[in-house]
């Protein structure tokens, strides 16, 4: 599919899921007894449109410094990151793409992300284990893999997304928050507010999963097409999980909502919350590459 189409569903899907909250918000405004039953329709106006308006604004021209706020990511250049300028270059090359900025994430769990809003405002940023833990080889196939994203133009959409997954969740609980402590004399069924409130997240939720596990198969297999190191992202998958894994990444304003921008998923969660991954099986890409790279015959 078109990358400008798949972004412009994917915003109409949200702008039904906005239309939504506004309605729940005006519901609970309705059942607390804030509101008239006359000015209702109104309302809803009164409020979707300004959060449509400031959602499309911001998520456009400012995902990208918010994601690398949130990591305490720093902007470098090739005297600051002489290596990761080389690989990034090398790569760059290969698919025929402007340079992006660079970024360095102070963590040590290992990872990467690219973030933006077109090739000509891009930034791929890694962390600093996974400077560490990589050979040049298994660096230059996760690079491929983000450089992927950024042809195909994922780095919006997954901005996007991500950007009104948490929105969503916060606007939900608002609503729930406000059918619990609201006044309770008028008409309104609480189960309406009960529902909006439950299945808003799920539905971002279910929007970011649809789009992020699809496009990450398809960014492992273009990445390594270009790169033609098919078994270097295959390596360096199996580290950067085996990583994770073991030591998620813990930084004081990130955000769940943010682990479908990452090559794997930097949040681990158990139980019922394993059930929403953003990322396919770990296992299952590399086993695609290894079959990729038997049959076309690469042997890195």
């Amino acid at each position: 599919m078109n990358p400008k189409i798949k972004i412009f569903l994917v915003f109409a899907v949200l702008w039904f899921v906005f239309i939504g909250i506004a309605y729940a918000i005006v519901y609970a405004l309705l059942y607390t007894g804030y509101i008239s039953g006359d000015s209702f329709y109104m309302y809803v106006l009164i409020i979707m449109v300004p959060i449509l308006l400031l959602f499309n604004f911001v998520t456009y021209f400012f995902s990208d410094r918010m994601v690398l706020s949130a990591y305490n990511a720093r902007i470098v250049d090739e005297r600051d990151a002489p290596r990761l300028a080389r690989v990034v270059r090398r790569v760059v090359e290969r698919f025929n793409l402007p340079m992006p900025r660079l970024a360095i994430v102070p963590s040590q769990t290992p990872n990467a992300f690219a973030t933006g809003r077109d090739p000509e405002h891009a930034v791929v940023a890694v962390t600093e284990g996974n400077m560490e833990i990589l050979t040049d080889d298994e660096l230059e196939g996760v690079i491929g893999h983000e450089m992927a994203h950024i042809k195909d133009r994922d780095i919006l959409l997954m901005s996007v997304v991500a950007s009104a997954a948490a929105i969503i969740s916060i606007a939900a609980r608002l609503v729930f928050f406000q059918m619990i402590f609201g006044r309770r004399d008028t008409r309104v069924n609480p189960l309406v507010l009960l529902a909006a409130a439950i299945t808003a997240p799920i539905a971002a939720m279910l929007i970011q999963l649809a789009v992020s596990r699809n496009r990450e198969y398809k960014a492992d297999m273009v990445g390594a097409k270009t790169t033609m190191k098919p078994l270097a992202l295959a390596r360096a998958l199996s580290k950067l999980e085996t990583n994770n894994v073991r030591h998620p990444m813990q930084m004081r304003s990130s955000n769940p909502a943010h682990a479908s921008l990452f090559i794997v998923n930097p949040f681990r969660g158990s139980g019922f919350a394993s059930i929403f991954s953003t990322h396919p099986a770990t296992k299952e890409r590399i086993r695609r590459l290894q079959a990729m790279a038997a049959k076309e015959g690469y042997l890195q």
